[in-house]
Parts: structure tokens; C-alpha cells; sequence
């Protein structure tokens, strides 16, 4: 693959159970284990999975209408299998989406099925990555070499 289409972020300790996340553009997140208020990598998977269709459905009903009202809830259920591990389940995006009365409304309503549709079956990489499934690869970087 190019490198164009390698995406990373660094993240480094910043105390116990508690981390900062970087992306290349310097963009940062702090990222904890649930005892404050910072996200949880838990959470920060939900949020992936919504915001990037989000940002699909966004893109496609906005060129039509601005929304009026844009929002959702993503929620699934934690698991702790003894036998595979610990992982999500049963995971949904519920969309509320309203846009202005008038013919640019309703063109940005009748896009909004398609959009969605798209975005979840071929447009979002976060959740077409989870539904199809890929390997993920743990290793330790020695520093002695």
C-alpha cells in the first residue's frame, strides 16, 4: 500500500491510567480509564463508529440543506467472554436528523436514506473495518537496537 494510505496516531503516558493521543496534524485527545471525565478508548470506538458516518451522511444532506437538528446516540453492550475476551456487542447508531421546511429540506430528506445506506455499507472505514473483521497486530519496539 502507498503511503498515502497509512493513518496513525502516537500517544505517550501522562500518569496512571492515563494517556495523551496525537494525531499528525496536532490534534490531541486525552484518553483515560473511566475514574474522570476523559473518554475511554471504549468510548472514543463508539464515538468513531458514529462520527464517521456522521461525517458521510453530513457531507452528502448538507449540499442539499443545513440541518436544522444533527445528532446521535451510539451504544452497545461490553462483554467479558472468559473464552474470547472482552468485546463489544449488538452495536447501533440512531440518527436524529432534521432539516428546514422547503424544497431544499425535502431534497436533504430524500437523500438522507441513501446516504446512510452508503456510508454504512461502503463509505465509513471505521465500522466497514469492524463488520468485516481484520487482524490486529501487537508488538513491543525494542529500544536496545
Amino acid at each position: 500500500m502507498g503511503d498515502d494510505s497509512l493513518r496513525q496516531v502516537q500517544f505517550e503516558r501522562t500518569a496512571n491510567n492515563k494517556y495523551e493521543v496525537r494525531n499528525v496534524r496536532g490534534g490531541s485527545i486525552s484518553v483515560g480509564s473511566g475514574s474522570d471525565t476523559d473518554f475511554t478508548p471504549v468510548e472514543l470506538f463508539l464515538a468513531s463508529i458514529g462520527v464517521c458516518s456522521a461525517i458521510d451522511v453530513d457531507t452528502v444532506t448538507s449540499r442539499r440543506a443545513e440541518p436544522t437538528e444533527f445528532r446521535a446516540v451510539v451504544r452497545g453492550d461490553k462483554l467479558r467472554d472468559p473464552e474470547q475476551g472482552n468485546r463489544m456487542e449488538d452495536l447501533v447508531v440512531e440518527f436524529t436528523i432534521r432539516f428546514p421546511e422547503g424544497e431544499d429540506g425535502d431534497k436533504a430528506r430524500e437523500a438522507l436514506p441513501r446516504a446512510l445506506k452508503m456510508s454504512h455499507d461502503r463509505l465509513c472505514t471505521v465500522s466497514r473495518t469492524v463488520e468485516i473483521g481484520t487482524p490486529v497486530t501487537a508488538r513491543l519496539v525494542d529500544e536496545t537496537e
